[in-house]
């Protein structure tokens, strides 16, 4: 009846609320070291020149 869909609602929604803290935290977890990796070895990961919008960009050709 009624008693198991107010359960069965309750129970669903603490376990989503619990797997998005914990997918959050492991989200978290492997930025922290991968920030740290790229702090400890700035050698491995220059920074690129900058270049104009138009050289990124491909010419324009209409099609008809």
């Amino acid at each position: 009846g009624v008693h198991r869909q107010v359960l069965f609602t309750t129970v669903g929604w603490f376990v989503g609320y619990y797997l998005a803290k914990r997918t959050g935290y492991i989200h978290a977890k492997l930025d922290r070291e991968l920030f740290e990796y790229v702090r400890q070895h700035p050698a491995d990961f220059k920074g690129t020149e900058k270049r104009k919008i138009g050289e990124l960009l491909e010419d324009f050709y209409p099609v008809r």
